[in-house]
């Protein structure tokens, strides 16, 4: 089916998407004050919730084949928002050269998530499954490579997969009000630093986290989503080797040491 047919095909969710979207930029942005904290909620958020919404089956507006078709029309509609982000990398260049350095140090930041994330995991009762689900931010690619260690029907598997649906539902929400948190909470940090924290691999939650700073220093725009595009890309490339010689290799350790004593688990086919 070529792309035209399956346009015509989906001319329901595209009007919706449309419908949706025009609904969130009319409602616009909006800030408030949580304690010390200034948080910005951005149209991209609206449209998560309307969007959510519009999957509830008392409404009767989508069919779950419906949803399914339009979990597969996301990964296309990235395309064009990495094309707009390659746009502005360009006439960023020199700026993302001159943070070479920062842009490549700051993936070693990745790993925190196994020091802050193991123990929680095995505090709250995973056991095995805490590798899986804490060694990364659990997106394709790294659901490939627990996949290929220790199988997907294994408890790591289990783990890996438990935060991917997680994070598809709740990653960009959330990546979005932590942004704007420690932006304006931590003055410290500067917003080249910050825009390059956003580069976390996956585009959706880059986007949504990159939206509050673009928001919060609209005269930096085009610096801020250079550098977290670089980022991204950088994670990209790079996450897979960070994944597979340091961030498994501390979670096993770790998980060792806060007491699972259970043995890593083995792929089906390599049993044999």
């Amino acid at each position: 089916m070529n792309i035209v047919d399956r346009a015509l095909r989906n001319w329901k969710l595209h009007i919706l998407a449309l419908i949706l979207t025009v609904i969130a930029e009319l409602i616009g942005p909006y800030s408030f004050d949580v304690g010390p904290a200034k948080l910005v909620v951005l149209p991209l958020l609206y449209s998560f919730a309307l969007g959510a919404l519009c999957g509830l089956p008392a409404l009767k507006l989508l069919s779950k084949d419906d949803m399914i078709e339009t979990s597969s029309l996301v990964g296309v509609t990235f395309f064009f928002l990495m094309a707009r982000y390659g746009t502005l990398v360009g006439p960023n260049f020199w700026k993302v050269v001159h943070s070479a350095p920062a842009l490549i140090l700051q993936e070693f930041g990745n790993i925190g998530t196994v020091f802050f994330g193991i123990p929680i995991a095995v505090m709250l009762g995973l056991r095995r499954e805490a590798v899986g689900a804490a060694f990364s931010n659990a997106r394709e690619s790294n659901i490939a490579i627990v996949g290929e260690k220790y199988g997907m029907d294994s408890p790591e598997g289990i783990g890996v997969m438990g935060v991917y649906v997680t994070g598809t539902v709740f990653g960009a929400l959330f990546c979005s009000f932590l942004a704007s948190f420690v932006a304006s909470t931590m003055p410290f940090f500067s917003p080249q630093a910050l825009a390059m924290a956003c580069g976390t691999g996956s585009a959706g939650m880059m986007s949504a986290s990159l939206a509050p700073l673009v928001k919060m220093w609209p005269d930096m725009a085009d610096e801020l989503s250079a550098l977290a595009a670089a980022s991204n890309m950088c994670s990209g490339l790079d996450g897979v080797y960070m994944c597979v010689f340091l961030s498994l290799p501390i979670s096993e350790w770790l998980v060792r040491l806060c007491g699972v004593k259970e043995a890593p688990s083995v792929p089906t086919g390599a049993k044999n």
